[in-house]
């Protein structure tokens, strides 16, 4: 999607409205020379022209570019649209969605009192910054909304011989479909079948870390001669998440004692998070409705957005 900036802003207090300026220089650490750059999650603020119109029929007054101490006014889309982990791309710029809205101080803040009120808490979009640039009002933009990439990989020599279709690795991707459009997050699913073979399970897992954010396995997790899954991820795992599938065992486990004998591990290797799951479809159901239950949290907190 196209946006267009209609102006840059900088101000060097916090708590004040912004004023409009020729260029800006964005760095690490934000908008050089803002009062709000700094090693933090909310370097650069966004506010689209649409939110400020709305604000100036209830004000009966035009609000000028800045006075909501957004940094970049922008116009061609509705910034509430935006999301955690979407981006913006402005000439070499690029930023990455951090926070929609913050906390509004009412009364003891500046922009509140001059203004009337303040949008920003619900319609303005805080970003870090991936890469420095300059800006200035009339450069044109994309927002590149984040595409959740997942694998999923399902071991059974019988299903990839073809002696029976792959029902428990279509169950996974049916429910985390199901999550994402919960969510109205974009996302692509790949699925890959293979023998019980740990040199291929190995081999897959190496080559999609950072490709995917999300690896779900299916079978070999029990206790069986081909039952290896675990022992292959496990010692891959950089941060090993044990809680998640000793909570699942747990509740299950009290219905359905079996359901105890699972090895299921989960955790993340560099940014992809990791799930081993059983291979029956029923297990699938209650381990997958388990872990969507966490998954929007695990997946900001791998991308330092903590949202306590």
């Amino acid at each position: 999607m196209k946006i267009k900036i209609k102006s840059v802003n900088i101000s060097e207090k916090t708590g004040t409205v912004k004023h409009p300026v020729d260029v800006i220089l964005i760095n690490k650490l934000g908008v050089d020379h803002d009062a709000h750059s700094g090693d933090w999650h909310r370097q650069v603020s966004l506010l689209s022209t649409e939110s400020i119109a709305k604000s100036e029929q209830k004000a009966k007054r035009k609000i000028n570019f800045g006075e909501f101490a957004e940094n970049l006014t922008i116009s061609g889309m509705n910034l509430i649209d935006a999301a955690p982990l979407d981006r913006f791309k402005i000439n070499d710029v690029e930023l990455e969605v951090t926070q929609i809205g913050k906390k509004c101080h009412g009364s003891t803040c500046a922009i509140f009192n001059e203004v009337g009120e303040c949008v920003m808490p619900k319609e303005g979009i805080f970003c870090r910054v991936l890469h420095g640039g300059s800006i200035k009002a009339d450069d044109e933009g994309e927002y590149v909304p984040k595409i959740f990439k997942v694998h999923i990989i399902t071991l059974s020599d019988r299903a990839s011989k073809g002696v029976y279709e792959d029902r428990s690795g279509q169950r996974i991707s049916e429910l985390i479909e199901q999550f994402f459009i919960s969510k109205k997050r974009q996302y692509e699913i790949h699925k890959t079948l293979i023998p019980d073979s740990a040199e291929q399970l190995r081999k897959l897992i190496t080559d999609s870390v950072n490709a995917y954010d999300i690896i779900i396995t299916t079978g070999g997790t029990g206790i069986g001669p081909k039952d290896f899954t675990p022992d292959v991820v496990k010692p891959m795992l950089e941060k090993e998440i044990p809680g998640i599938m000793e909570m699942i065992r747990m509740k299950y486990g009290q219905q359905k004692t079996n359901a105890l004998v699972s090895r299921s591990v989960a955790g993340v290797i560099g940014e992809t998070l990791v799930f081993t799951l059983p291979g029956s479809v029923k297990a699938v159901e209650e381990y997958m409705t388990e872990i969507t239950t966490m998954l929007e949290h695990l997946i900001y907190m791998l991308h330092s957005l903590d949202f306590h």
